[in-house]
């Protein structure tokens, strides 16, 4: 065949129909996908040896027959323990391999299947046969042609996978494509930034990735420390600034409303708090003041810690906008987190006479009228708020809370929502910089950087069940001080499925353990009102300890509260966990988060850790997409994001912030890329229907 890069990669050599449709589903439906699908990692593979070659306590790779497959119960003592063991020739002796508790591979490694098994070789039970434990296998398909020296030592490369494919076919696949098929990939980045940056070009960057050279270390080929794969991130990166700098720019040019108020609402909110706002309040307040005086529509992310006072300073800019006549509405990811705002707010707008209402799914039809009509300035709601028929008399203000349940599309649902109004977006996740950068380099940010003073940091504890007393006793003495606790179970009632307490029985529990005290219970199933009355009963003091889902993680802001208690820690993310702890620690009382697990997984026992060790929550982020990974930390879907193949925010961040300045650079001198049609093609298909990242005149 002729190996074009649009050529289906069917009609590669070894693909044919069904293995096409697998590769498919790894997004690989032409050669040049198969081109530019990067290898996850990379391992070292030694030379083939004969079985009667073998070296003990060694790494070796040997090829053969399976003659025979067992499970074994090896140990009465032990009837957990199972030992799947198979027998493998070669034809010049004999290798027994065996995996532990790892029963389901007697439906893949069956009698006369032939594989390749890597791993470390030891003396056997049998003193003449030797035996690997738990080893690497690869199974060889039929069409498969093994022959003594056609498994060398090397680095080879390690691809993601679907069920039906192997390792083997996939790096033969790629092998064929790269020595057969005369292809050349066009550079989209201009060659004075490759030069610059002393960047190689992209088709020896594809061929080194896909072929990594035996001179390259194994830890730089996993890092990604190699100059091809910076090549490749930063073309990731590079493509994603560009429309992220062309957006910003397009949003520069349009037309805005110039909120220039003379402060006398601000003042009158100022003189309603039993508190000062800090330094860093005052400061961001300024930038947003700033932004929304200027005639261009505002585009700000205010970032801070929990409990940093994000939603006054939201307040603040809101009463701004309607002293300029104009509407604000704030929206929030959650109905109950809505609500929370609404009331908090309501408590102060009430005393300067502005009208204020609730949008949310239980509240559309009644809020309506209200907003169409102007009667309500100040807009409280969740994602109702962009839904077609929502109609606003006169937006000048969206405020974003909790920005990473909204996208990039979801800011411009909103901002149609008016005449191109100010958009502020708050997040009570703290968002390393690099990542601030790759996500929402459309935004000027703000950061609150520091926390109302007086506060002490909250203890964090981690116990287990067999020491749970301790938290119960701790809970008592902070009640016995006149205090209040929050005690979060994961879900609201028993489930099938997940042995977990649920929120209903344990409030009954702690009600007959405590029968001096009132607790209270709060879930998202409940009625809004129902809430609205728990909420304001343990907000005056009334209930002593509120028994809860994970609806009160955001919104609530009882400085009393001393006592977080978080059952089955275990099951919550690290964002989850911080913001929970959040919700102590507002006072001056020293506070306690208490994390009780019921046994943990790897990645779960990184968390606790992490939780115990800080307070800090931009740590705390780190630390979290280092343990989930970049792609998870914000998902593709969540952000709006397109989805990046190669990038790993905390590792490439140098790369990140080269490929910002180039992108910034380039739109700024050419803001279509007129002269770089190729380069602005590309931008827009990465992009799709996301953003309208160039003018369309």
């Amino acid at each position: 065949m002729d190996c074009e890069l649009s050529s289906p990669i069917k009609f590669v050599k070894g693909v044919g129909p069904a293995r096409a449709n697998l590769l498919n589903k790894l997004g690989i439906y032409t050669v040049k996908d198969a081109l530019l699908t990067q290898p996850i990692r990379y391992e070292y593979k030694p030379s083939l040896c004969k079985i009667k070659d073998i070296q003990l306590d060694k790494v070796q790779v040997v090829y053969g027959k399976i003659l025979s497959a067992q499970i074994l119960k090896p140990s009465k003592k032990n009837p957990n323990l199972s030992i799947f063991e198979i027998q493998l020739t070669d034809g010049t002796g004999w290798l027994k391999a065996v995996w532990f508790n790892q029963t389901y591979l007697k439906n893949i490694l069956k009698p006369n299947t032939k594989v390749i098994l890597t791993g470390k070789t030891k003396r056997g039970f049998q003193l003449l046969i030797s035996q690997m434990d738990n080893p690497d296998f690869e199974i060889i398909e039929e069409d498969d042609e093994i022959v003594d020296n056609s498994i060398k030592e090397a680095i080879l490369p390690v691809y993601n996978l679907t069920e039906g494919l192997t390792q083997r076919r996939m790096r033969a696949i790629i092998h064929f494509i790269l020595s057969n098929c005369k292809f050349q990939l066009i550079d989209i980045i201009p060659q004075n930034i490759l030069d610059r940056l002393k960047l190689p070009s992209l088709n020896d960057s594809i061929r080194a990735i896909h072929n990594p050279s035996n001179t390259l270390s194994l830890d730089d080929l996993n890092e990604s420390k190699s100059k091809y794969h910076k090549r490749l991130i930063f073309e990731e990166l590079f493509v994603l600034q560009l429309g992220l700098s062309a957006y910003k720019m397009l949003i520069n040019l349009e037309r805005g409303i110039s909120m220039k108020g003379k402060g006398l609402l601000k003042e009158k909110i100022l003189s309603l708090l039993p508190f000062k706002l800090t330094s860093a309040q005052q400061r961001v307040l300024s930038e947003i003041e700033r932004d929304m005086a200027l005639p261009r529509p505002m585009n700000r992310l205010v970032q801070g810690d929990v409990g940093c006072g994000k939603t006054i300073v939201a307040l603040l800019a809101m009463v701004n906008a309607v002293e300029c006549g104009y509407q604000a509405v704030l929206m929030a990811p959650t109905e109950i987190l809505a609500e929370q705002h609404f009331l908090n707010i309501k408590r102060l707008v009430n005393e300067i006479d502005i009208s204020l209402c609730l949008l949310t799914a239980s509240t559309k039809n009644k809020a309506l009228q209200k907003i169409t009509k102007k009667d309500a300035m100040i807009i409280v709601g969740t994602h109702a708020l962009i839904q077609e028929g929502v109609e606003f008399e006169n937006l000048g203000l969206a405020v974003i809370d909790e920005q990473h349940r909204f996208g990039v599309l979801q800011r411009a649902s909103l901002k149609k929502k008016g005449t191109n109004p100010d958009v502020l977006i708050m997040t009570a996740t703290p968002i390393p910089r690099t990542l601030a950068l790759t996500i929402y380099g459309d935004l000027d940010y703000s950061v609150i950087d520091t926390l109302p003073p007086g506060r002490p940091p909250v203890i964090t504890r981690l116990f287990f069940e067999k020491n749970k007393h301790e938290i119960y006793k701790i809970l008592e003495e902070e009640i016995k001080k006149g205090r209040q606790a929050y005690i979060v179970y994961p879900l609201i009632e028993e489930s099938e499925k997940i042995d977990l307490r649920s929120a209903i029985e344990g409030a009954e529990k702690m009600a007959k353990r405590m029968p001096q005290i009132k607790v209270g219970l709060i879930h998202g199933r409940m009625k809004q009102y129902e809430r609205e009355q728990i909420m304001k009963e343990f907000k005056d003091g009334e209930i002593n300890i509120l028994v809860s889902t994970t609806v009160i993680e955001v919104g609530v802001d009882v400085q009393n509260a001393t006592v977080m208690i978080i059952l089955h820690a275990e099951r919550f993310g690290l964002a989850q966990l911080h913001q929970l702890r959040g919700r102590v620690g507002r006072g001056s009382h020293h506070s306690y988060c208490l994390l009780l697990c019921y046994g943990y997984s790897e990645d779960a026992e990184k968390r606790l850790k992490v939780m115990i060790k800080t307070n800090d929550g931009f740590k705390v982020a780190e630390e979290d997409m280092k343990i989930r990974g970049f792609g998870d930390f914000f998902g593709t879907r969540q952000s709006g994001m397109p989805e990046l193949r190669s990038v790993n925010s905390i590792r490439d961040s140098h790369i990140l912030e080269l490929a910002k300045e180039e992108a910034d650079n380039l739109i700024t001198k050419d803001p279509q890329l007129k002269d770089y049609p190729l380069l602005k093609k590309t931008v827009q298909d990465f992009w799709g229907e996301r953003l309208e990242v160039f003018k369309t005149a």
